[in-house]
């Protein structure tokens, strides 16, 4: 049976769409996987993936992928759909890898190990978890629905070159594979929370080329599938990360059908998303930046989260709700200085999912962004799937709150304040 059996413009299903490059189709594919490497000068070689395991360094054990190159083209059944409480996908791009690079091979595997251990996975819940093991493909229409026909036709090029000299130059950083689709029944009360655990990240690929670790949107690509294919007409996109969603920004600019709502450390890259950034023309008003100042953590979010996410999103009505979930605001990350812990992360999935119950039946999905320490992206990821679940948080027994230190409370009650008086809450 086709997935497409499940499309329907009022399913009460969750939503992921694979985004992966139209290159893709080569020979021998159940074979192996011809993917491109970053080097340190922003040049890409060509290597393959053979044989059903691979093994990375974890700063806790080694990180052990159980997951095979092979295609798997079954398909998930009516009732498998109808059971599960949550659906996820792993697309982990393990050929796409330079030493050192934080943006690295072992962040999906880590996560997939910290299921496994967790006992988050389908071997332990049954059917109220499924991984979907199937994908389709994108088309160039799928991906030009976000990003300029001119820069996709170039980079199917540049990667016909990898495949030919094995060596390739673009501009920016990171092939990826990313986003997905997997429709449930529109039968469902109480729908799946979907979860797309991808590499690399998405959100900072602008419509004309791609930034920061990023190539394609996958988020916003998502989200012109939900309303072409679903007629899930108006989107709301949370974005968690700790930098801003500036691809995703400036894809739905002056789109009043499409709220883009970020959340995001004052001053880090790429340095935009100024709270005075809110759309334009038609579009204006659904564009909703707020900065973090530094230090803020779980208080601040969770204040974010009553006094600006929940009466935005009321107001706004959505069909569906797509959650650019960044791990990255974690307090042990390099790459940024909030204090978010495991517990604002299950917080924020928590919150999340009732809020999408609340207002569209339930539909949601997230997509992995970033977070570059192993220990606090796994674990962070493994307690948001204890929240879609309904279960108490562990997050206890991983934070340490003797490293915490005092937020900056009264700035970041000025911001909201601000924000608020901008967008009339």
């Amino acid at each position: 049976m086709e997935l497409q059996t499940f499309r329907h413009p009022s399913f009460a299903g969750t939503v992921m769409f694979l985004v992966r490059n139209h290159e893709l189709k080569w020979k021998n594919h159940n074979r192996f996987s011809l993917n491109t490497k970053l080097l340190g000068d922003g040049r890409f070689c060509k290597h393959s993936i053979s044989g059903r395991k691979c093994f990375s360094k974890n700063i806790r054990s080694s990180v052990t992928c159980s997951y095979s190159t092979e295609k798997n083209d079954t398909l998930p059944s009516v009732k498998q759909l109808s059971d599960a409480r949550v659906i996820y996908a792993v697309a982990p791009a393990l050929g796409h890898t330079k030493e050192s690079h934080p943006e690295s091979s072992a962040r999906v595997p880590a996560i997939v190990t910290a299921l496994e251990e967790m006992e988050l996975t389908s071997k332990f819940r049954g059917s109220e978890i499924l991984e979907l093991q199937n994908f389709k493909l994108a088309s160039i229409d799928d991906i030009a629905s976000v990003h300029a026909k001119a820069y996709v036709s170039g980079l199917e090029k540049a990667m016909d070159r990898a495949s030919k000299q094995g060596l390739i130059v673009i501009d920016g950083s990171g092939p990826t594979y990313a986003t997905a689709t997997v429709a449930a029944s529109n039968n469902r009360l109480d729908p799946p929370m979907g979860f797309a655990l991808i590499r690399p990240p998405g959100h900072h690929a602008i419509p004309k080329g791609p930034m920061g670790f990023c190539v394609f949107g996958n988020v916003a690509i998502a989200a012109r599938h939900a309303q072409r294919l679903h007629g899930l007409k108006r989107v709301f996109i949370i974005d968690f990360d700790v930098h801003h969603g500036n691809g995703t920004n400036d894809a739905f600019l002056d789109d009043p059908d499409i709220f883009f709502l970020s959340t995001h450390q004052d001053g880090s890259y790429p340095g935009t998303g100024k709270i005075d950034e809110i759309g334009h023309g038609a579009g204006e008003g659904a564009t909703l930046n707020l900065p973090l100042p530094g230090g803020s953590g779980d208080t601040a979010m969770r204040t974010v989260f009553d006094e600006v996410i929940v009466p935005c999103a009321q107001r706004f009505k959505p069909d569906i709700f797509l959650v650019s979930a960044g791990y990255d605001g974690h307090v042990l990350d390099p790459l940024a200085s909030l204090q978010f812990t495991t517990g604002t992360y299950y917080m924020l999935a928590s919150n999340i999912k009732q809020l999408a119950e609340d207002l569209c039946g339930g539909r949601c999905v997230f997509f992995l962004e970033g977070g570059y320490n192993l220990d606090s992206l796994s674990y962070s990821v493994a307690d948001s799937f204890r929240a879609f679940l309904g279960e108490p948080s562990l997050a206890p027994k991983f934070d340490d709150p003797a490293i915490l230190y005092e937020e900056p409370l009264t700035r970041l009650k000025q911001a909201i304040q601000r924000v608020k008086h901008i967008h009339s809450l």
